[in-house]
């Protein structure tokens, strides 16, 4: 998949599927979330757990957001 081609699919999916468009959200909370923690200098031992945890999640997240582009795009491409 090409990069301008997956932001253009990605977008499409934002505006025509809730649950994809739920998942990106979520993403984008992660990633916010991830940044302040990020700026930490002194982060507490409950802070690196939640940003490793965050991370994690963030990462299954784009998994199934990917996915979910490689079905619609399998879909598209079958005509369906």
């Amino acid at each position: 998949m090409e990069i301008t081609n997956t932001d253009s699919l990605k977008e499409q999916l934002i505006m025509n599927d809730p649950e994809f468009r739920e998942l990106a959200r979520e993403h984008g909370r992660y990633e916010e979330r991830l940044s302040e923690l990020s700026a930490l200098t002194y982060p507490s031992e409950e802070e690196q757990l939640e940003e490793t945890t965050l991370k994690k999640k963030k990462l299954a997240i784009k998994d199934q957001m990917h996915s979910m582009m490689l079905q619609y795009q399998k879909r598209q491409e079958s005509g369906h």
